[in-house]
């Protein structure tokens, strides 16, 4: 069984590394997982505006939900500055993708009340939901915005999480895709890897275990 989740996370790491759209299912083209491609990388020296962005802990909640009972969320904190030298429009965008192949948006399926139980637990005044994060983000410290982001956890016994936070650089690559031959817009995103072995129902507050940060085009 571990042997087939090993192949399944290979096979989900690079799939999760593929430009998808928002919310659309992910479908891994044959001639792209019969060939290697390799994937475009930042420059190495930002070219774009990039904003100062401290990612937090990446946590799991059981909370008890009316009218569905217990249910498992994942919920991410960050911080985030503006000192690109101008004022820039904040739309920042979140996704999950676990070595079981699955792939969320941030905020999807996530009732108001979890949102607030997670908001209360964490007793931050300054911490914002993913929806009021969104706006023009002054320049400075003293503008510096925190939030916080929320997944449902379908599936508690995976081996590896993986989170992509995109919306805080500026710098693009347009590949063509092998398979089809159409242009896609890859956005620089922060990629934070997660280890999970085993069943994490019972990891309580503590943070996933974090193994790799990095930035790639995504």
């Amino acid at each position: 069984m571990r042997s087939i989740r090993r192949l399944f996370a290979q096979v989900g790491r690079a799939a999760a590394l593929l430009p998808v759209a928002v919310g659309a299912p992910l479908v891994v083209p044959a001639a792209i997982t019969q060939t290697s491609v390799a994937a475009p990388q930042p420059d190495p020296v930002p070219r774009r505006w990039q904003l100062n962005i401290k990612p937090g802990p990446l946590r799991l909640a059981i909370l008890d939900v009316e009218g569905q009972g217990e249910q498992a969320y994942f919920y991410f904190t960050y911080y985030v500055e503006n000192n690109t030298g101008e004022d820039l429009l904040f739309a920042p965008s979140f996704q999950i993708a676990t070595d079981d192949g699955e792939i969320m948006n941030s905020g999807a399926n996530v009732p108001s009340a979890v949102t607030r139980e997670i908001l209360e637990r964490l007793r931050n005044p300054f911490l914002l939901d993913q929806i009021s994060a969104v706006g023009l983000l002054l320049q400075g410290e003293e503008n510096a915005r925190e939030g916080v982001v929320i997944w449902p956890a379908e599936n508690l016994e995976v081996d590896e999480v993986n989170l992509f936070a995109a919306g805080f650089s500026g710098e693009t690559k347009t590949i063509i895709r092998p398979d089809t031959g159409e242009p896609v817009l890859l956005r620089k995103t922060l990629m934070l890897r997660h280890e999970t072995p085993g069943d994490i129902a019972g990891i309580g507050d503590r943070p996933l275990d974090r193994v790799d940060r990095r930035w790639i085009m995504r």
